[in-house]
């Protein structure tokens, strides 16, 4: 569903991605992990089309994303981003509806398919009318996953979704995003700095440092056997004290 092939992306001398490949395929999902300044949010930018490669390729379904083509390939996407995203004058139901509006989608439609994500995310449906100041980090995180999904795309890109969730709503969240990865079979990309979260909600993660990918693995290969001294450092320094 998603490739990524031979990536390199720079901005003025700063090489920010180094011929980096990666495939995401239907259902599956992948975790990019990473210190900060690796390049984990520069890569998923460049799969939802918000930067182009220098060179390589980026395909969506089989289709490779140009400039040309980029409005029609980005509704086989639902971007995600820390704290929901969405414009504090708008309710929250108005933040959701823009998505199917921008694409002429009868209101009856609109509504129909609020109320199925709704109860997806469980977030009553009262909430909807209320402002983003309103709502608490987690339902902002949740309205931001239903304006994600109105159009039911095939692909799921997801920045740090959780990072300004405190520990408890973050871990609530976590068990509820899991849950939706499954029963949707979406293809997920979802950037975080989180070893352990990144092993609970991938089937694999990439691991990335100064703009290269360093190892591709399950978290548990990752903490087994580290591709070299870096991972052995990066996953060393998050399960200190972790029991892992």
């Amino acid at each position: 569903m998603i490739r990524v092939h031979s990536v390199t992306k720079s901005f003025g001398p700063l090489t920010i991605l180094k011929n980096i490949s990666f495939e995401v395929a239907p259902g599956e999902t992948k975790a990019l992990l990473g210190l900060s300044g690796s390049g984990k949010t520069t890569a998923l930018k460049i799969v939802c089309g918000l930067h182009l490669p220098d060179s390589g390729s980026v395909e969506l379904g089989g289709e490779v994303l140009t400039r040309e083509n980029l409005r029609n390939q980005r509704r086989k996407l639902g971007y995600v981003i820390q704290d929901g995203g969405l414009f504090p004058h708008l309710t929250a139901r108005e933040n959701i509806s823009l998505v199917g509006e921008e694409v002429n989608l009868p209101k009856d439609k609109i509504n129909s398919r609020i109320e199925e994500l709704a109860e997806l995310v469980k977030i009553p449906l009262e909430y909807l009318d209320r402002y983003p100041r309103e709502l608490s980090g987690g339902q902002r995180q949740r309205i931001g996953i239903m304006r994600a999904m109105l159009l039911d795309p095939p692909i799921l890109l997801m920045d740090e979704p959780m990072g300004a969730l405190d520990p408890i709503t973050r871990q609530d969240l976590q068990v509820e995003l899991k849950d939706i990865f499954s029963r949707l079979k979406k293809s997920v990309l979802i950037v975080t700095h989180d070893l352990f979260e990144a092993g609970y909600l991938a089937d694999s993660i990439l691991l990335l440092s100064e703009g290269e990918l360093i190892q591709e693995a399950p978290m548990e290969e990752l903490i087994e056997r580290p591709a070299n001294d870096f991972v052995r450092l990066f996953v060393g320094s998050q399960t200190h004290g972790r029991g892992a």
